[in-house]
């Protein structure tokens, strides 16, 4: 296959597999979307999806987070990791929203990346699922995908998503970032793979399929 025929094989078979694709965060708005991607941080979508229920009972809007203290947010979030950063962070960008955003999640990626513990990959997040901005935000199912169907060379994840840009058509990049997420979960994880149930890796990828040294900016600033 050529290039192009590998990508439109990809594309097609994940449209196939996933016509329809969930958002794997749940939340009702921008605002709560931020903090779930935010908590999502070097923890699992299921474990967020337990605990925002708790902390958006008392607060999911930057005026009643703020009425919280520091302390009250760590103790709601710790079974997801990081609760000392993750609460200041919460905190501290939800008193920005309400001083230079009129409470409202800015949609632009500057001033997203601005706000504490937000990096680029939450800002990529927010407008592609939030706002319907094209973007790719690219996290290890994706930066495993890309290497392992030979489309980056999965040295970081800033050439991962330099690379699935060019590649992919840029009307396609918010769904394929979904797309790839799931895939990645069910049919091509790092641990237990089988490439015989790996559909796109069979047919277009690379047989061993594992990178040596993920080099990501996965810590709390994603």
């Amino acid at each position: 296959m050529t290039k192009t025929e590998k990508v439109a094989f990809t594309i097609e078979t994940l449209d196939k597999l996933y016509p329809e694709i969930p958002i794997p965060l749940d939340h009702k708005d921008p605002y709560t979307l931020l903090i779930a991607v935010l908590l999502s941080a070097q923890s699992t979508d299921v474990r967020v999806n337990q605990i925002t229920p708790l902390l958006f009972a008392k607060a999911d809007n930057p005026y009643d987070m703020i009425k919280l203290s520091v302390e009250e947010i760590r103790d709601i979030i710790k079974p997801v990791g990081l609760s000392p950063m993750k609460s200041k962070g919460i905190y501290e960008l939800s008193h920005i929203l309400i001083e230079k955003h009129q409470g409202k999640v800015p949609i632009d990626f500057d001033a997203l990346e601005a706000l504490p513990a937000v990096g680029h990959k939450t800002a990529s997040v927010v407008m592609s699922q939030a706002f319907g901005i094209p973007a790719f935000p690219v996290d290890t199912h994706i930066h495993r995908l890309m290497y392992r169907w030979g489309f980056s060379s999965g040295k970081n994840v800033v050439q991962t998503e330099k690379d699935a840009k060019r590649i992919f058509p840029k009307e396609k990049w918010n769904i394929l970032h979904l797309q790839m997420i799931w895939y990645g979960r069910e049919y091509s994880p790092a641990r237990g793979w089988n490439l015989e149930k790996d559909i796109i890796t069979k047919t277009i990828g690379r047989k061993s399929g594992s990178i040596s040294k993920v080099v990501c900016d996965f810590n709390l600033r994603v």
